[in-house]
């Protein structure tokens, strides 16, 4: 009798010992579980430091396109870089009614490059679109803007123009930089006499 007792005891107390066990094995097994899961969750809330960024360039003789630069810069978190003649224009140089001004000579000469600071040279590494601004002189670009275009290599980047005008519109400005640098990929351009927060961010948003 004594000894059949103890044999039930034994087993009650191997049975107590099974039970234990599985219950360490469902709790490692839940743990194992969460530590991925968490994981996961990290892993899908890191942030992509591979993204490019836009930079915003410019030309502004008379702060007119740099006030639209620094307007759209802000509007779509870009960067900013200025356009810069290695001699400034003063007003006399701006005289679209003389024929011997330095923007009339240099507009009636489309081999005319006019000479930037430190050679107009940007780094472009981290940029896959690049927006280009000048005001619209004689209904198309300023040569300045080639001089700068030539001066970098836009090769698989996106160029897209933007300008001001007191008068005429963007597209043959465009036009005009499309036939000279065929090669190049430009987007839809825009006249930015006035901004538009929702509208610019749309365009932005559209450029590829």
């Amino acid at each position: 009798m004594k000894k059949f007792a103890f044999i039930m005891v034994l087993a009650a107390l191997m049975g107590c010992g099974n039970a234990q066990n599985n219950e360490n094995k469902e709790q490692n097994g839940a743990s194992t579980g969460s530590a991925t899961e968490t994981a996961t969750v990290e892993q899908e809330q890191t942030p992509n430091n591979n993204t490019m960024k836009a930079l915003v360039t410019y030309f502004s003789a008379s702060g007119v396109t740099r006030n639209a630069a620094n307007e759209l810069a802000g509007i779509i978190g870009a960067d900013l870089f200025e356009i810069t003649p290695e001699t400034l224009y003063t007003e006399a140089d701006l005289d679209w009614q003389n024929k011997q001004s330095r923007s009339s000579v240099e507009m009636a000469d489309k081999t005319s490059r006019p000479a930037l600071k430190d050679g107009g040279k940007v780094d472009l590494a981290n940029y896959d679109v690049v927006y280009v601004g000048f005001p619209i002189w004689w209904y198309t670009a300023p040569t300045i803007i080639n001089t700068f275009i030539e001066a970098n290599d836009f090769t698989g980047k996106t160029i897209v123009p933007f300008a001001t005008s007191g008068g005429s519109n963007i597209k043959k400005s465009c036009e005009d930089l499309q036939a000279a640098y065929p090669d190049y990929k430009f987007g839809e351009g825009r006249l930015l006499n006035s901004i538009d927060k929702a509208d610019i961010e749309k365009w932005a948003a559209s450029v590829k």
